[in-house]
């Protein structure tokens, strides 16, 4: 036992020395690798489109499901958490958006689909101005229109985005920053794997209703081990993101985030032969370009916010 510190150290140490030979830090790292596990999982999603998107959501919540309570019993967390009606409607929004976003995955090109979903910080911080009373400079309403000038191109120049599948991407970025929102809300009075365990606690007996009464396809062969790995890859890659925002600064981990449009264009032309034209190129551009802007001026602005107290402070 005497040893296990000592050499611990040498091997974080040894870590440590290898990101520094690379240029990247460590943070990134964990970003990146999180991304590349999102990235994965969705690709599995597109590749299972006989598969109604609840009853994947089923699968993802049984598993993640499992690892939770098996998590916060390590840890001796007991009890469903202080605020359950918060609680209750993260698991709510975070599910519907899910359901919304992997339909979506499903019906229309992969990076559209990622795409538009990227617009959720955007919804984001519009609930957290209207309910929150977070305040919002004119700055960053000319971010949002460009985003969503973007939003328009892909619309109207991707004919392969039917107008009821791209509703239904705009509603799941909706619902994922209303779901961020009570995240936002819940982070200093409960555990984050209780955060997380409302995800599967409050889906898992919608997505068996919905399974059992209206929609199931029995998997056959590969599709138990997609499902499975689906389930799996989320928690992997929720665990590095947590490990990134906990390392590094915000705005440097969220940016990184952004490298999932690659992924997903990458993915889309080879598996699904996937092309844009120029016009729908432009407009995915122009709706990440308007989410990092927002992203990286909140940011610096927060820190300089934040500065200014201190100097009052004083």
């Amino acid at each position: 036992m005497e040893n296990s510190t000592p050499s611990s150290s040498v091997s974080t140490s040894k870590i440590d020395d290898l990101f520094a030979k690379i240029g990247i830090s460590k943070g990134i790292l964990y970003m990146l690798f999180a991304i590349f596990c999102f990235a994965i999982m969705n690709l599995i999603v597109k590749m299972l489109p006989h598969i109604p998107a609840m009853e994947i959501i089923l699968f993802r919540s049984s598993v993640s499901f499992v690892i939770c309570v098996i998590g916060l019993k390590m840890q001796k967390v007991k009890g469903l958490g202080t605020n359950k009606k918060i609680l209750f409607l993260r698991g709510l929004f975070g599910g519907m958006a899910l359901f919304l976003f992997f339909t979506t995955i499903q019906n229309i090109p992969l990076a559209s689909a990622i795409t538009l979903h990227y617009l959720s910080p955007i919804f984001t911080a519009i609930i957290a101005w209207l309910i929150l009373g977070e305040r919002l400079v004119p700055l960053q309403w000319l971010f949002f229109l460009i985003s969503f000038i973007g939003v328009t191109m892909v619309k109207g120049f991707d004919e392969r985005v039917d107008t009821i599948y791209f509703v239904m991407a705009i509603a799941a970025a909706f619902l994922a920053g209303c779901a961020y929102n009570c995240i936002r809300k819940l982070k200093t009075s409960e555990h984050p794997l209780m955060v997380i365990l409302y995800f599967p606690l409050v889906t898992l007996p919608i997505a068996s209703l919905y399974c059992i009464f209206y929609e199931w396809t029995m998997p056959v062969g590969i599709d138990w081990l997609y499902l499975l790995l689906i389930g799996i890859l989320t928690q992997i890659a929720q665990l590095y993101m947590t490990k990134a925002y906990q390392v590094e600064e915000a705005a440097k981990v969220a940016s990184v985030s952004y490298t999932g449009i690659v992924y997903a264009l990458g993915f889309g032309f080879l598996f699904f032969h996937e092309v844009f034209n120029i016009y729908v190129a432009i407009g995915i551009g122009l709706m990440l370009l308007g989410v990092i802007l927002n992203v990286t001026f909140k940011s610096k602005n927060k820190e300089i916010t934040e500065l200014d107290d201190k100097i009052l402070d004083r």
